[in-house]
């Protein structure tokens, strides 16, 4: 009976496969939203919000492990800086400077709307830079679409990534990811509760979304940490999906009863079936697929049926993803191994006044 450490190889693995998986689902829920403003749903969730979930959870497994094969917090906050921001940074000028624009004209406006307009395509790129998304729209530009101004709703989540990676990056610099191991799944525990605080109407303190995206991060994370004394059997994943359907069925937030038969369903799958992907598509097709819907939504394919229009939004926010990867982030993290991290850090410690 093999665990998930035995199961799971880091060079054959169905993780990209997956996450694949869930971006094209995400697309198919935001398509159906550009389209008539409706949502896709399993019981009371929407197929976006499963994706999402096995987004977080899938990261929070793969970024812990990162965590335990760097060990150095500068190392590591490189390689998480080289995977989201050089794409999302290209993606927020694309949309700014191109996409918007563009937009402009597809309706009779002048394409300097974009940078006259308020907010502007300079104030677009500039205050969203940081990965907190401070404004969605562009000078009101696509304010007469069924999903209403947003250039790109999906960037929110990124912030909630970040803030993920860098909850590992300090309980790892601080060694309680070894030491206290405990603490990740008693988090997670906590969140567990407020979900179903949540669901019976009780108030909590924090935001719905924090805990949802927070619970599913930290239950990959507790796979990872755990990951020698997780059994991987068929008969284990049928239970979970059972589980998983009646929490479906029983709650309004699946997560109550469901958010762990899940996460082990989507580790089952990922660790036993080795898809090789010959490219990671996930990122960029979950960054650019909602300006490119909403764009197509000015052309004549918003007149054709949901059936046509949303499969062919998502085949062409593949043509963007390919060129995200191939372009942009694949060479970025050709400099993982960069010493710029390691000089940083003993600059910083140069420069850091004597105690």
């Amino acid at each position: 009976m093999p665990s998930l450490e035995e199961r799971f190889d880091p060079r054959r693995n169905g993780f990209d496969a997956l996450r694949l998986l869930f971006a094209v689902l995400v697309a198919v829920d935001h398509g159906m939203s550009a389209y008539d403003g409706s949502h896709p749903r399993i019981g009371q969730s929407g197929v976006g919000d499963f994706a999402l979930d096995g987004f977080f959870l899938l990261s929070g497994f793969l970024v812990t492990l990162s965590w335990f094969r760097l060990s150095s917090f500068p190392r590591f906050a490189w390689h998480r800086f080289l995977r989201i921001m050089p794409g999302f940074w290209v993606c927020l000028l694309v949309v700014a400077f191109v996409a918007a624009p563009v937009a402009a004209a597809m309706q009779g406006m002048s394409p300097m709307v974009a940078f006259t307009g308020t907010p502007s395509a300079f104030d677009y790129v500039i205050e969203n830079a940081g990965l907190l998304i401070v404004h969605f729209d562009i000078a009101g530009i696509l304010a007469d679409l069924p999903k209403g101004d947003s250039f790109n709703g999906s960037l929110w989540t990124l912030a909630f990534e970040a803030f993920c990676y860098a909850v590992v990056g300090v309980l790892g610099g601080f060694g309680l990811l070894r030491r206290r191991p405990v603490l990740v799944p008693a988090a997670a525990g906590v969140l567990l509760v407020l979900t179903a605080l949540q669901e019976a109407g009780l108030p909590v303190l924090l935001d719905h979304r924090i805990i949802r995206l927070s619970l599913m991060f930290l239950l990959g994370a507790t796979a990872c940490l755990y990951a020698d004394r997780i059994p991987m059997r068929g008969d284990l994943a049928a239970a979970a999906a059972g589980l998983f359907g009646l929490s479906i069925a029983l709650f309004d937030d699946y997560r109550v009863l469901g958010a762990v038969p899940f996460t082990y369903l989507c580790l089952w799958a990922g660790t036993g079936f080795t898809w090789r992907m010959p490219a990671d598509l996930s990122y960029g097709l979950y960054i650019y697929h909602w300006p490119l819907q909403q764009l197509l939504m000015l052309t004549a394919l918003a007149a054709a049926p949901a059936a046509v229009y949303v499969p062919v939004s998502v085949a062409l926010a593949l043509l963007p993803a390919a060129a995200s990867w191939y372009l942009v982030e694949r060479p970025a993290l050709r400099r993982k191994d960069s010493p710029l991290p390691d000089r940083l850090a003993r600059l910083a410690t140069t420069l850091a006044p004597a105690r």
